[in-house]
């Protein structure tokens, strides 16, 4: 398409100088001229050009290129004798009648052909790294894709584990709280299974599921276990990257749950302005800490680094007795 507009406009230019008295001394010159120059100027795009750039095959090039200057000089010059009084005459300065020698006329057709060659090289040339780039741009967008999906699958037997560890807790103990525990888990599992394969998700849905992590959680424990989650979303329709969030939360669950009521985890979730603020605090609770070690803090770095690249901060503060972990993401 862009280079049907090309020659077109081209040719419309190439008319327009060359119309004289009558208009199909114009039309000659662009039916046959211009249609020899487009030849040359393919014939050279796809035959002699992947030669000359990439295989490095410059003598077959070359002999090529005679070829074509030649045939298409030899042929140019066959049209101008048919139609000499358009082509051939024309008036010198002082109005006189002079035509065009042979070697005059052979010359302006080299250089023409050499001009139409040069063109198609340097279309070519530009064509080939676009289509270098796109091609690295698509193997980079694939290749962050298949990273991606790989860390997102990395995420569910990680929490399944820690899931499963506090259900048989729970059935150990002959809890009254494991059936609700179970239809917890089923929640959770069902949000993993069936959005967490979307690029993004809506950030209620997101936060929906942190709300049923927090409740299973509770089950755990016989003691009430105090969560603090505060909720301050600005507009509608934000979407996040599923599964997002909830290794900040596992983060302070695993640093010790809070049975004290003036020591909450704290969990602050806030978009203004387009920006996501979420935070997580709690006191470090040795009694009630969990010791399973997982992959979720590294998992989330690198889930940000590809997700949202120069859009985000992270921010962890660990002491003996206490941690924090905050988030800040441009939506």
């Amino acid at each position: 398409m862009a280079h049907g507009l090309v020659w077109l406009v081209l040719l419309v230019v190439l008319f327009l100088v060359n119309v004289r008295d009558e208009a199909y001394h114009a039309v000659i010159i662009i039916l046959l001229y211009g249609a020899l120059n487009i030849i040359i100027f393919y014939v050279h795009y796809f035959l002699i050009n992947p030669l000359l750039i990439g295989t490095g095959r410059y003598w077959r090039a070359a002999a090529y290129i005679a070829i074509v200057l030649v045939i298409s000089m030899v042929v140019k010059y066959g049209i101008a004798v048919h139609y000499d009084d358009i082509i051939l005459q024309y008036r010198d300065s002082d109005n006189q009648q002079q035509t065009l020698t042979p070697i005059r006329y052979m010359f302006a057709a080299l250089i023409t052909g050499l001009f139409f060659m040069l063109l198609s090289t340097a279309v070519y040339v530009i064509s080939s790294n676009v289509k270098t780039r796109e091609d690295r741009k698509n193997l980079e967008t694939e290749k962050l894709n298949a990273e991606l999906a790989f860390l997102r699958s990395q995420i569910n037997p990680h929490f399944l584990f820690n899931s499963l560890n506090n259900i048989y807790s729970l059935a150990y103990r002959k809890s009254d709280k494991t059936p609700e525990a179970v239809l917890k888990l089923s929640e959770i599992m069902r949000y993993m299974l069936y959005e967490s394969n979307e690029e993004w998700v809506l950030l209620e849905e997101e936060i929906n599921y942190l709300k049923n992590y927090i409740e299973l959680q509770k089950l755990r424990f016989k003691e009430k276990v105090y969560v603090d989650l505060r909720v301050d979303i600005e507009g509608e329709g934000h979407v996040i990257m599923p599964l997002l969030l909830i290794s900040f939360l596992e983060n302070a669950f695993k640093h010790g749950v809070s049975t004290d009521v003036e020591k909450p985890i704290r969990i602050d979730i806030s978009v203004q302005k387009g920006r996501l603020h979420f935070k997580a605090e709690n006191a470090k609770n040795q009694q009630n800490k969990d010791d399973t070690k997982g992959v979720g803090l590294a998992n989330l770095k690198r889930r940000l680094q590809l997700g949202y690249p120069d859009r985000h901060t992270i921010n962890i503060v660990e002491t003996e007795n206490y941690y924090s972990s905050e988030l800040f993401i441009y939506l």
